[in-house]
């Protein structure tokens, strides 16, 4: 079995011969990668290949795409396939399409040459390594089909970086030791369910009581003491060496197991899976830290039910307001009774709160729910801040009138002012690092199709890491608002929805998560969060630190395209086990 320390040893021809299978039929890009030796870590050979693609002129990287094989083509059918592309293949039983599959496969390939002019390139080993589904390729194949050329050429050079690492883990004998068990945990808990069609986990549903329970019976295998305190966290102890034990402080890591509606796996659940099979390992070793380490399954975060957010992490954090247990769901239950009826007591959420002094700080790992690693092929970063938010409805009054007989110069039209703030908001935060505006609702009540719209009302959600340029933007979109509607005589009103500060990751632990990654042979790369997190709620009480995972599938989150790998979920754990046992 060949290992890093031999590829490190090998002359420049030997080294090209050894990795000739890793990239199709491409094999100046180990020739100019071996410039780059000796080899720290395969995270960092991985990485130091990918950037030889990264440099490379566009027609070399055409050249490379085009190396590779159609799914289920001419090339498979007769044979003469690489013996790594016929593996692949068959991973994922493309060699056994039905008639209707391999019809399927022949018109989308030809259709997607003509369109890009390059083959569909997908690792079809998935995130896991174990292979997708046929009728999981057909569907990202269709999918696909639909981008724009720069964007799907971007895709398949990520696609071929996937390849890549998959056959250079079955080179060098890799077998990721915390990676797939975080994987196949997401997925045991993404088939429970509100909604047989897709994930959903609201606060206090079958779903997520059988979630939670799921979570403390894996903590307890763990080797960790478990309890699900009355707002539903599910909290798991890993307690600290003997000898530290009695005055030992404890170290929070954690993060939501609720879901949105129709979301994905791994949001939230990756930042309780993670640290969970750190402790696993740790606990098969025998290893104790010498602080407790508390593995947080917060409750609530989304506000999918009760429309209140960050309830466990608020509850930990003493900032839990009872006032919130009378709000109602959509079928008119309060929040207490929901709590009631899973077997919690209400009145014992305020002795959930912690003692700031026994705590030595909060580190949360997320996906990214973003492009910003995936575009630059980076697998982690060490998140800086988590961006404030200023949230707003407008309400936008005109007058209605026959779309025909009033003269376009005599209008009054709300929805066309609201068109022009739609820009406005565009105009002011585009091109602006991590400012960002949206307006993500927009309705004309009782419209027609031949009225003029008299009214319209609109969402503004405008973020930004830094809150003196998020407070910036506010003032000048509101001021342009009003401008705006003046001018086209619209009256307006404009009601606050949330106002949340900025909160600043702590330099300490940002440091020490740095360090762990360029440890693992990465780069350091810091990022701030768009997403609000439980970390949010936590500042208050401890120090906070985050940890991002590259988000696959362009970044999608929210979504049950939402993906990630086994291997980012193995070198995020590698990571984090690092940062603890180095912990100061």
């Amino acid at each position: 079995m060949t290992t890093l320390a031999d590829l490190n040893r090998l002359d420049l021809p030997g080294f090209v011969q050894a990795l000739h299978g890793i990239y199709e039929h491409s094999p100046w890009i180990p020739e100019r990668a071996a410039a780059r030796r000796p080899f720290a870590s395969l995270a960092a050979l991985k990485l130091a290949l990918q950037d030889e693609v990264t440099q490379a002129g566009r027609d070399e990287q055409l050249s490379l795409l085009r190396a590779h094989p159609e799914l289920a083509g001419k090339a498979a059918i007769a044979g003469t396939l690489t013996a790594e592309s016929t593996g692949e293949q068959a991973a994922s039983g493309l060699d056994r399409c039905s008639p209707e599959e391999y019809a399927a496969l022949h018109e989308l390939n030809a259709a997607y040459r003509a369109k890009f002019g390059f083959p569909f390139i997908l690792a079809v080993k998935g995130p896991t390594g174990k292979g997708l589904t046929r009728q999981a390729v057909i569907a990202a194949f269709r999918r696909r089909l639909a981008s724009q050329p720069q964007a799907e050429m971007d895709e398949c050079l990520r696609q071929v970086h996937r390849i890549a690492e998959i056959r250079l883990n079955a080179l060098l004998g890799v077998d990721l030791p915390l990676g797939p068990a975080i994987m196949d945990w997401a997925e045991q808990l993404g088939a429970i369910s509100d909604d047989e069609q897709n994930l959903t986990c609201a606060y206090m549903t079958e779903a997520h009581q059988r979630t939670a329970h799921q979570l403390a019976a894996w903590m307890r295998d763990a080797g960790m003491d478990v309890h699900i305190d009355a707002v539903g966290n599910v909290v798991g102890r890993y307690a600290a060496a003997a000898p530290a034990a009695p005055a030992a402080k404890t170290l929070l890591t954690g993060s939501h197991y609720d879901t949105v509606r129709n979301g994905g796996k791994y949001d939230g659940r990756l930042g309780i899976l993670l640290p969970l099979a750190i402790v696993r390992h740790l606990h098969a070793r025998g290893e104790r830290l010498p602080f407790h380490l508390d593995v947080v399954g917060f409750a609530e975060e989304e506000g999918v039910r009760f429309k209140s957010t960050f309830l466990g992490s608020s509850a930990l954090a003493g900032r839990f307001d009872m006032a919130q247990l009378d709000q109602v769901d959509a079928d008119g239950i309060t929040m207490r009774a929901a709590l009631q009826a899973a077997g919690h007591d209400p009145h014992a959420i305020p002795a959930i709160a912690r003692d700031p002094a026994t705590l030595l700080g909060y580190v949360e790992v997320h996906i990214e729910q973003g492009p910003v690693l995936l575009e630059r092929g980076l697998p982690l970063g060490v998140v800086t801040a988590i961006a404030g938010s200023s949230r707003y409805l407008v309400d936008l009054q005109g007058v209605a009138s026959h779309a025909g007989t009033t003269p376009m110069a005599m209008r009054r039209d709300a929805a066309a002012a609201a068109a022009e703030i739609v820009l406005l908001v565009e105009r002011r935060c585009g091109g602006r690092g991590a400012l960002v505006g949206t307006v993500g609702q927009l309705a004309v009540p009782g419209g027609s199709v031949n009225v003029i719209p008299g009214r319209c009302r609109l969402s503004l959600d405008i973020r930004a890491a830094e809150d003196g340029e998020r407070l910036a933007a506010v003032q000048d979109i509101l001021d342009g608002i009003a401008a705006i509607c003046a001018r086209r005589g619209i009256a307006h009103e404009v009601e606050t929805l949330v106002q949340a500060a900025a909160v600043p990751c702590a330099p300490r632990l940002m440091e020490q998560l740095g360090a762990a990654v360029e440890r693992a042979g990465l780069p350091r790369f810091d990022l701030p969060s768009g997403a609000g997190h439980d970390a949010m709620a936590l500042a208050g009480l401890t120090d906070v630190a985050m940890l991002f995972t590259r988000c696959g599938n362009g970044g999608i989150s929210h979504n049950p395209l939402e993906t990630m790998t086994a291997d980012d979920a193995d070198i995020a754990a590698a990571v984090l086990l690092d940062f603890f046992r180095s912990h100061a």
